[in-house]
């Protein structure tokens, strides 16, 4: 059961690591494993329009398909204000920013801890 906790949360630092790759903009992952049984984490990001939001989206199923991950579903990609994309135990929340305001789910579940993503390291040249 503990390794199945920690492909999960391996799972959500790909798609956060995903949506950083297409320059998602303040990701956060949200761990709900004590607090809710439908999933074990939100990944939340916004994008600046609605064709990033999409591209956002499209990065996250893209990346995690090489790692053969499929989503159980997409939705929201008609107007891409939210797109939704559901792994299960992790899904992801990708707003336009305006409508992450309105929607607040970070407020909705403000007891969940944050977790925070792998930082990639970036070799400097000398």
């Amino acid at each position: 059961m503990k390794k199945e906790k920690i492909d999960t949360l391996s799972l959500a630092r790909d798609v956060a690591n995903a949506a950083a790759k297409i320059k998602a903009v303040d990701i956060k992952i949200m761990d709900l494993r004590k607090l809710t049984s439908f999933t074990d984490f939100f990944i939340i990001a916004s994008g600046t329009s609605d064709r990033h939001v999409a591209a956002i989206a499209e990065s996250i199923v893209t990346e995690l398909k090489k790692k053969n991950r499929v989503p159980l579903s997409v939705e929201g990609t008609e107007h891409s204000q939210w797109v939704i994309v559901d792994y299960g135990d992790c899904v992801a929340h990708i707003f336009y920013r305006m409508m992450r305001d309105i929607y607040a789910i970070e407020k909705l579940w403000a007891d969940a801890k944050e977790i925070k993503a792998r930082k990639r390291r970036i070799s400097k040249k000398k």
